[in-house]
């Protein structure tokens, strides 16, 4: 097979990936993490069916159980009964991937550190079972603290092949069992578990790992090299929030988060700590002494919200540490590679993270029939990059979906799921055997004509596809405003229920009523101007005739300055809630005192500057989205009118749209995936399109030009 080929890092991707999530996991098993099933040339043949551009979590998946075992996964010689059926080692995968023009993202998991049951023969040197025993030769357990205990020689090479100095840790001390060194830790110093890959009817054990530890970052590294020299077109930095993932169990109260957060609270010195002995001081000793265990209310206990501001800044610190490594390391070997990670649900945290990223990959919380608004937040998460999103088993209709398709119902379901995103500006990727959580025996795959069908659709429409809009409104998201509700709502939660807590938040209520009411709309991140700086200039925001700012209580002074550009600019302010309310007077007066801001309790569409963008004259559910696009715009129109007793989306005998652009355009082009949409401009005056669409079934898209 041919070597991988050269990429160039940023690079310059079509407006929209085709992602699939390539688990590739076995039917009517356990979706076993960290070993991804050894891969066939026959997926291959499927993924270009798929007209797949990337695929994530994909591969060289094993460091967490031990480098050997890495490193078998990349270049061990497949058995010749298995060549016989086109298995190739996942080095020879990557290889044709990039041959066919498919990049590969291996998967860093860097929560995990794995141990599983195993048998062996009598002399040691060969694994008889794994994981799953069958009752044969010797019981032993094989994962990282063997690894670093050199434990089988006649099977792995020592932990000095790939560290020669051995692992030293933040006290001097060498470092001989790599779990108990770097896992993450209850208040009470006990290890804690990543619950949410083990599979509860197994021995096995995951152990949820802490990146703020030096040697687990020096581990993986070596995770990072192995798979950049097996010619990955990309990394992927898996479970990027390390270690406020220890939240939802009590954690973390490791050795190395307490020597940070004393630095952090040496710097900050809040009236708390008053009179306390910086130099020793341990905040979970401290928060035991008052009585608080860190396992409930969470955001009720003292100092917790500068802990979380912590340990924010350690997952941009250390995950933008791991990135630079991988561009320096593929660069040493000649070669350039892209980097992502899993930015679960986009939460804010990690945005001071996607600068460092080529591509936004990120795992939803929740996947529901209808989301509309998240899929615009991620978007404007997203800017100007890529964004591919991966389906969720837990706390959603995941399961249910792929019981549906299975006996033969739901198609339309699925086909809603990857059209919604697409219409919204991102990538739902296609399942290919994708992970159905630690319980449920089973993986994902959706019908795979009915794949090919959706997928040639959208590489065949992808020039009506793109990262900018029309959208006349855009939606402020303010970091430092509605991180805490976000966190109280969602992020606290056991990540294998993902129940919401009974929070609101106006940003996310602000976006729902737009979505609900068919309009089109951007996302605006403004951040907290610490953890990432204020990037936006006036020129960002001047195609907006209305910036929304739900509940955007706190301002930074450049982002004050940006908003009294906008308004002297003839923009229009629409604030719900509070706004500014750190500002000093004379500044927060200057914008609510402005003549173009207006403010309100609620979104109400007549508050917008022109009112509504677009109006629609036949009852439904829908959503519309406006892509700019080659000599003119791509309207997209999305119907959520599934009919349970049909299942299916009947179709729309006519529909009457009216929208407003900022351009006089004179024809109109239809595509759908059934081929059946008709579209008339009726007329267009000024800047006043309306069009007549006929025989809209479940997604539309009209080109004007």
């Amino acid at each position: 097979m041919e070597a991988p080929g050269r990429l160039t890092c940023p690079y310059s991707a079509k407006p929209m990936e085709r992602g699939v999530y390539f688990d590739a996991w076995f039917p009517r098993q356990h979706c076993y993490h960290p070993s991804l099933p050894p891969r066939r040339l026959r997926m291959i043949d499927d993924l270009v069916a798929y007209r797949a551009t990337a695929l994530v979590w994909s591969g060289l998946g094993g460091g967490s159980l031990s480098l050997p075992y890495l490193e078998e996964e990349a270049f061990a010689e497949p058995d010749p009964r298995y060549r016989f059926y086109g298995f190739v080692n996942d080095a020879e995968f990557v290889a044709e991937c990039t041959r066919r023009g498919i990049k590969v993202f291996g998967v860093v998991f860097e929560a995990q550190g794995w141990e599983f049951p195993a048998e062996l023969s009598p002399e040691e040197d060969r694994v008889l079972a794994l994981n799953e025993r069958r009752g044969v030769g010797e019981p032993v357990w094989l994962g990282l603290r063997e690894f670093s205990q050199n434990r089988f020689p006649k099977l792995w090479k020592p932990l000095e092949h790939y560290f020669p100095d051995g692992l030293v840790n933040s006290e001097g001390e060498r470092v001989t069992d790599l779990i108990e060194e770097c896992v993450s830790r209850d208040i009470h110093g006990e290890p804690l578990h990543a619950r949410w890959v083990e599979c509860p009817d197994r021995e096995h054990e995951c152990f949820l790992m802490d990146r703020n530890n030096p040697v687990w970052r020096e581990y993986l590294k070596a995770v990072i090299r192995i798979q950049i020299d097996a010619g990955v077109t990309g990394v992927q930095l898996d479970e990027a929030e390390l270690p406020l993932t220890a939240l939802q169990y009590g954690g973390c109260f490791c050795k190395d988060c307490m020597k940070g957060f004393r630095d952090y609270l040496r710097d900050c010195r809040p009236p708390e700590l008053d009179g306390a002995d910086l130099d020793t001081f341990h905040y979970g000793e401290w928060l035991l002494e008052r009585g608080f265990d860190f396992q409930g209310d969470q955001d009720e206990t003292p100092l917790f919200w500068h802990y979380t501001r912590y340990q924010r800044g350690q997952i941009a610190r250390y995950f933008g540490e791991l990135c630079d490594y991988a561009r320096a390391y593929a660069g040493e070997q000649g070669r350039e590679v892209l980097v992502s990670g899993n930015f679960f649900n986009l939460y804010d945290q990690y945005y001071p993270l996607e600068s460092k990223v080529d591509v936004v990959i990120t795992e939803m919380r929740n996947t529901t029939y209808r989301q509309p608004d998240w899929y615009r937040y991620v978007a404007g998460f997203a800017g100007r990059k890529p964004a591919i999103v991966v389906e969720n088993p837990y706390g959603g209709i995941v399961p249910e979906l792929v019981d549906a398709l299975a006996h033969g119902r739901a198609y339309d379901r699925f086909r809603l799921s990857l059209y919604e995103a697409a219409a919204l500006g991102v990538n739902m990727s296609v399942p290919y055997g994708s992970w159905l959580g630690s319980v449920i025996e089973d993986s994902f795959y959706a019908p795979h004509d009915l794949c090919v069908e959706i997928q040639s659709f959208l590489a065949d429409n992808e020039q009506l596809f793109s990262r900018e809009t029309y959208s006349e409104v855009a939606v402020v998201y303010s970091v430092e405003s509605t991180s805490r509700l976000m966190a109280k709502r969602d992020a606290f939660a056991d990540n294998r229920t993902n129940v919401s807590g009974d929070v609101r938040v106006p940003f996310v209520d602000a976006c729902a009523a737009l979505s609900d009411a068919s309009q089109p709309y951007d996302v605006v991140f403004f951040p907290d101007g610490e953890l990432r700086p204020d990037e936006l200039a006036p020129g960002d925001l001047e195609r907006y005739t209305t910036l929304v700012l739900p509940g955007c209580t706190f301002l930074t002074a450049a982002q004050a300055a940006l908003l009294r550009a906008y308004l002297d600019g003839g923009g229009r302010l629409l604030a719900i809630g509070g706004l500014g309310e750190n500002l000093a007077r004379e500044m927060r007066g200057a914008l609510l005192e402005h003549a173009g801001t207006t403010t309100a309790d609620a979104l109400e569409l007549d508050a917008l500057a022109d009112g509504p963008q677009v109006a629609v004259e036949s009852a439904g559910d829908l959503v519309v989205c406006i892509h700019r696009v080659a000599e003119g715009a791509a309207v997209h129109i999305l119907r959520y009118a599934y009919d349970e007793a049909a299942d299916a989306v009947p179709p729309l005998r006519e529909l009457d749209l009216e929208l407003r652009l900022p351009m006089r355009l004179s024809t109109a082009a239809p595509a759908s995936p059934d081929g059946r949409l008709r579209v008339e401009l009726v007329a267009a005056e000024g800047g006043r399109h309306r069009l007549r669409l006929s025989d809209l079934s479940l997604y539309g898209i009209v080109r004007l030009t």
